[in-house]
């Protein structure tokens, strides 16, 4: 599992009621790095936030944990 990966799960695990429910999934579609996360049902909100702030915020660490590496990362949130 890569950085970006972790830092998304470790991040994910603190925000929602359900640990045990957090799946995340790396994929490579040409030459990005795709993050999807998965989450129970009840806990969707508490990632997303409200207006999309906390998903927002997420998808902005993610992307700039990438710089790091000197590759593409994307974050989708999967229901």
């Amino acid at each position: 599992m890569r950085d970006e990966t972790e830092l998304v799960e470790y991040l994910a695990r603190r925000l929602v009621e359900h640990q045990d429910q957090v799946a995340v999934d790396e994929v490579d579609e040409d030459g990005t790095l795709v993050i999807r996360l998965r989450v129970a049902p009840d806990d969707l909100g508490r990632v997303i936030g409200r207006g999309g702030r906390i998903a927002r915020a997420l998808r902005t660490v993610v992307r700039a944990a990438g710089v790091h590496g000197d590759r593409r990362v994307t974050l989708e949130i999967v229901e």
